[in-house]
């Protein structure tokens, strides 16, 4: 693709504009699967953990700015979710929701 330099160009500012969402997500994986590992869990169960985990990242990091955070904050919340696996996540924003829904 060398003689394509638009293209490149074009991926380099993609990359620029999505990378905390991009970095939250890989974040949550990466951390996911290790959480996994050093617990002792199976390979299926990274398989399929860890890339839930990182979606979650990726769209959780889409909502930041929903709720006054800053999207730079991103790939703390990656970790955040990356660390507490997909039942953890589930049931903190389950008692988020809940609080706010009462506070309404």
């Amino acid at each position: 693709m060398p003689e394509h330099p638009d293209t490149w160009a074009w991926l380099a500012a993609w990359l620029e504009q999505h990378w905390p969402t991009l970095y939250a997500g890989l974040l949550a994986l990466i951390i996911a699967a290790l959480r996994i590992m050093y617990g002792g869990g199976t390979l299926r169960r990274i398989a399929i953990e860890a890339p839930l985990c990182g979606a979650l990242a990726m769209a959780a990091s889409h909502g930041l700015p929903l709720l006054g955070v800053s999207a730079s904050t991103a790939p703390f919340f990656g970790g955040i979710i990356g660390l507490l696996g997909v039942e953890g996540t589930r049931a903190a924003a389950r008692k988020f929701f809940i609080r706010k829904e009462a506070s309404l």
